[in-house]
């Protein structure tokens, strides 16, 4: 394994090492009987809808088209419309997207992610991020770990954009579902930069600071990042999120070329919350509160057991921090290489990922009970105290039983994606590339470590002993890890892929591509036991002494696939345009399913038609899709330990809608949604319901108005959300009810230097669920429900200075 990881390492310093010398290379040396470069493709428009928008992602060639030319589904938002649609994190910030559902109540990170009704238990295995056109980790999930975890918003950004389904299959790291890709900003002929101070409710404090220029003709400079800590919506009694991050580019551009190395580091840490206990009526239709815990702003997370010891098995224990939660401690590297040689054109794309991105968090199982009733299931009577503090419990008091699961990950990965393309003849380019990405994860586990907690705002844990001697808790803890592992695992993917893209006349734009990729994983799982708990997992203190030794298995496959995609632009009038698109694409199993036995392919067929059409007064498209899905793994740990999995089939098909409408003066009405009609197939006991976690309808109504004032402007905005029912299990037994938001905001522009902004999220203080309890099977027990509430209302004020 240190072989390898060395081997990788060195692979990424010969590719900087190349990218650097490139750098520093004449720029001669690529300009013989070369013709100039073309000129650089525009930033995308301040409009999200604007057809005249250049993007980048999902096209053969780097320097990108127009959307009014593009032949797939693609969203772009600048920094500024991303600030304006209060995302209250990287994987909040998609809400903006039709066709993706992002369950971002877990706080910054740890999201779990969906795109246009292809089934999946959380996480987000069918979304991509990217930055500068190279993936952040090949994978797009692991269990435990998703790739908008790995990214942090700041003021060096550009832009967000996000493709959805089109050609995907075939670039990059393949990814069937949605690629996020974010393009940093980089320096200029003219100094540019900005100081941006943010304060907000629940503590919050931020600093954005970001700098470019120009250092030497053909060269230039970025660098830029932030500092940030809050309390957090929900008050833990810590810092829920705190930490930050710096990155930098160098950039070196002469007449035939341009190549960008940067850096990112960030260390930050972030509380991740799980569902809590919420009072049911009309059959889920209908939430509150929990007696004595805020579905709004409480959390069962506190200082009570922030900082605990966790006995791991054979005297030995481990030392964890909830604060720490779903944080990064992560560089990141890379490079973006274009050169442009008569009709070629070479581009490269380098990314090397390394570093950590631990979980600490707290996971909740059944609902609450009475104490007394607690203690009665053990057919003795106890005495109950609290481990701080002392003092008898209330045997009324209502208590849970949590575990804190802690998951312990070190990443790396290196990914490389090198093209050529060729003008075969006029209006038509063929395009030939090879993507190679060798990543790793050291896995250690240990799930379960149960605590008897009061089911309270900043819950305690109590010490139970039973009147005949068993002591049922100790420090709170009712057992130790069920399902504890230590995984070593390297995977390395190969792929090469052909495209064309052929602009036939005026009006019709054709292009498709074929992959055909390899994939090689291995490694090792070790299944480590605790102290045998004498047969009770509720009774881990009474003296047992048998040990289960830990067994090892090894992973090793290889598996290999083809896809392939065709799309056509036909221009109807100098406004409107229609696109039809088909392709067939796969996700290639990956370390977790594979530890679990799931070793089969999935493969994905998708079909799209879809309308633009855009002028001064209005910007509008429309997507229809369908999806057929073959090969699904489903995976949940279970309350009582059991790993559950099964596989099948489900296929979808809806309507996208991204809109804007300007009737009058500076007032747009904007609209963005989705209908879905989601369905398991071939899916056991399951077949016919509807993909869980996944609305049926969701959309975003945004108005807003512009004036023009003597020393700047002013911007006023704001946003209905309404998101449908939904299910939070396979057998559709728990409902979650639709709900609507309302989020506000105002930006006022003084000059040319200053930008005061306040925004508002959900002002109304809604009560909405993003997750039910998929770990208990069924729905409400005695009226109380296990979900995961939206994060309720907060407000933010920011200014800026910017140069």
């Amino acid at each position: 394994m240190q072989h390898r990881a060395n081997q990788q390492t060195r692979l990424m310093r010969y590719a900087l090492s190349a990218a650097i010398a490139a750098i520093l290379a004449p720029g001669h040396a690529l300009a013989q009987d070369a013709q100039p470069a073309p000129a650089a493709a525009p930033a995308a428009d301040a409009s999200a809808t604007t057809l005249d928008a250049v993007v980048v992602s999902g096209t053969a060639r780097f320097k990108g088209v127009r959307k009014r030319d593009a032949s797939f589904s693609i969203t772009t938002a600048s920094l500024e419309q991303i600030q304006e649609a209060v995302p209250l994190s990287t994987a909040d910030a998609l809400k903006v997207v039709p066709g993706v559902w992002a369950e971002s109540a877990g706080g910054s990170t740890g999201a779990n992610i969906f795109v246009r009704g292809m089934p999946s238990e959380g996480d987000a295995p069918f979304v991509t991020v990217q930055m500068d056109g190279a993936p952040l980790f090949p994978p797009p999930t692991l269990s435990f770990l998703e790739n908008s975890t790995l990214f942090r918003m700041d003021d060096t950004i550009e832009r967000m954009e996000v493709l959805r389904g089109g050609p995907s299959p075939i670039f990059s790291n393949g990814q069937p579902g949605a690629t996020v890709n974010f393009i940093q900003k980089k320096g200029g002929e003219e100094p540019a930069g900005s100081v941006r101070l943010g304060l907000g409710s629940d503590g919050f404090r931020r600093v954005d600071l970001f700098n470019s220029g120009k250092l030497a003709d053909g060269w230039y400079y970025s660098v830029g990042g932030f500092y940030r800590t809050t309390d957090g919506v929900r008050d833990t009694q810590f810092p829920a999120d705190k930490g930050g991050q710096l990155s930098a580019t160098l950039t070196h551009s002469w007449e035939t070329g341009e190549i960008t190395v940067y850096a990112r580091h960030t260390d930050d840490k972030n509380a991740f919350f799980t569902p809590i206990p919420l009072l049911s009526r009309d059959n889920g239709s209908s939430l509150s509160s929990f007696p004595g815990l805020d579905a709004q702003t409480g959390t069962l997370l506190g200082n009570d057991f922030r900082h605990v010891t966790i006995p791991t098995g054979r005297g030995t224990s481990i030392s964890r921090d909830l604060a720490d939660g779903r944080g990064i401690n992560l560089d990141v590297f890379g490079a973006s290489m274009d050169f442009y040689v008569g009709d070629w054109t070479i581009s490269d794309r380098i990314n090397f990922v390394t570093g950590s991105a631990p979980t600490n968090g707290l996971f909740t199982g059944a609902s609450p009970q009475t104490l007394s009733s607690f203690i009665a299931g053990y057919g003795s009577a106890g005495t109950a105290t609290y481990v701080n503090g002392g003092g008898a419990v209330d045997p009324n008091q209502q208590v849970l039983t949590a575990g804190f699961w802690v998951v312990d990950k070190e990443i790396e990965s290196f990914t490389n994606d090198l093209r050529f393309s060729k003008d075969l003849f006029e209006g038509n380019t063929l395009t030939a590339g090879v993507y190679f990405a060798k990543y790793s994860s050291k896995d250690t586990w240990y799930l379960g470590n149960n605590m008897l907690l009061t089911a309270q705002n900043n819950a305690r844990r109590i010490d139970l002993t039973l009147a005949d001697g068993r002591q049922v808790t100790r420090d709170g803890f009712t057992g130790t890890s069920f399902f504890s592992l230590r995984g070593d695992y390297d995977g390395q993917n190969t792929a090469v892929f052909v495209a064309d893209e052929w602009q036939v006349n005026d009006r019709l734009r054709l292009d498709g591509g074929i992959r055909y990729e390899w994939q090689q994983v291995d490694g090792t799982v070790h299944d480590t036991a605790t102290v045998d708990l004498d047969g009770n997992p509720n009774t881990l203190y009474d003296n047992a002494t048998s040990i289960s030794l830990p067994s090892s298995r090894r992973i090793d496959q290889d598996d290999k696939h083809f896809s392939w995609t065709l799309g056509a632009n036909y221009k109807l009038t100098d406004n409107a345009s229609v696109f039809a698109r088909a392709n067939s694409g796969y996700k290639l199993p990956a370390f977790d399913n594979l530890r679990d036995g799931n070793t089969k392919v999935q493969e994905i067929d998708q079909y799209e038609l879809g309308f633009k059409s855009g002028a001064q007064s209005y910007d509008l498209y429309l997507t229809a899709f369908y999806n057929k899905f073959t090969n699904s793994p489903f995976q949940a740990f279970l309350e009582d330990g059991t790993n559950f999995t099964t596989v099948g089939d489900s296929r979808a098909y809806g309507v996208e809608v991204e809109g804007a409408w300007r009737p009058v003066g500076g007032l747009e009405l904007a609209l963005t949604g989705v209908w879905l009609d989601a369905k398991y197939e071939n899916y056991r006991e399951f077949t016919g319901n509807q993909v869980m976690r996944q609305p049926k309808q969701q959309f975003r109504f945004t108005p807003s108005y512009y004036w023009t004032l003597p020393f700047g402007d002013l911007k006023v905005f704001a946003t209905y959300s309404r998101i449908g029912d939904r299910y939070a299990d396979l057998a559709n037994t728990q409902k979650l009810p639709s709900y609507h938001t309302l989020d506000v905001g105002a930006n006022l522009h003084v000059g040319e230097h200053w930008e005061l902004a306040v925004t508002g999220s959900n002002v109304s203080n809604e009560l909405g669920l993003t997750e039910g309890n998929v770990r208990v099977p069924g729905a409400a027990t005695g009226g109380v429900f296990m979900g995961r509430p939206i994060a309720g209302r907060s407000y933010l004020f920011s200014a800026a200075y910017k140069w």
